[in-house]
């Protein structure tokens, strides 16, 4: 299964025949299916393994990034930022072009992708929820978190059409500047909030989640890497 993903992030579902996996996995066709009746099947599977990965690869390490809870948004957004500048602009998010290309064609693959970004956004909705309630006008955390999510599958999309992080890059400051409207008025008179460098993983951690294997999570680990860094 673990071939799979790799091999579907590559190629694609389409784009992958099973004779191909078998390869991969050094493994033939009787083995194959005696766990999976069949590629579609395979294909669930793979998405439960991106779902059952989403944590430790993604989220967790967004949260050791920062004590801050709104700061961790813009550090699970640097992983991206990173998996594509390490790739080439050939990986963004797996789940993402899985459930593009197969459309409606597999409904238990669309349920198990909806888990996987409900999942994203309620941990992203929970760093909102921390901090936003100090915010003048009051904010929906849910409904900024959706916004979040995207904000950042769409400025992957940008940054792999164009084969830049250009894109990316304005897409997430746009979104820093919402955040900081809605910050704006929450202190007290002739105080104001300080201005902050924006927050990022390690840049071992950016690495390590960018050239993770798709069959395991990423332990981030070493030295840090200033060139990894632009401000947004």
């Amino acid at each position: 299964m673990s071939v799979a993903a790799r091999l579907f992030e590559a190629s694609g579902f389409e784009g992958t025949s099973v004779a191909a996996i078998l390869r991969a996995a050094d493994v033939n066709s009787g083995s194959l299916y005696h766990f999976f009746a069949s590629k579609e099947v395979l294909l669930v599977a793979v998405l439960e393994h991106h779902l059952a990965c989403l944590e430790p690869t993604l989220l967790d390490p967004a949260t050791r990034a920062t004590d801050e809870p709104v700061e961790r948004v813009f550090a699970l957004l640097e992983l991206y930022r990173g998996r594509l500048v390490v790739s080439g602009f050939t990986r963004g998010c797996a789940v993402a072009d899985l459930l593009a290309e197969v459309g409606t064609r597999h409904g238990e693959a669309r349920a198990v992708g909806a888990a996987y970004f409900a999942r994203w956004a309620e941990r992203v909705r929970t760093w909102i929820a921390a901090d936003a309630g100090s915010w003048s006008g009051g904010v929906d955390a849910e409904a900024l978190s959706r916004l979040t999510l995207s904000v950042a599958q769409g400025a992957i999309v940008q940054a792999r059409a164009a084969g830049s992080i250009e894109g990316f890059d304005a897409a997430v400051a746009q979104l820093r500047l919402l955040f900081g409207l809605l910050r704006q008025g929450t202190e007290p008179a002739g105080r104001t909030r300080p201005t902050r460098r924006p927050t990022r993983p390690r840049a071992s951690e950016v690495r390590a989640v960018a050239e993770a294997p798709a069959e395991r999570p990423a332990e981030g680990v070493g030295a840090e890497d200033p060139a990894w860094w632009k401000a947004w």
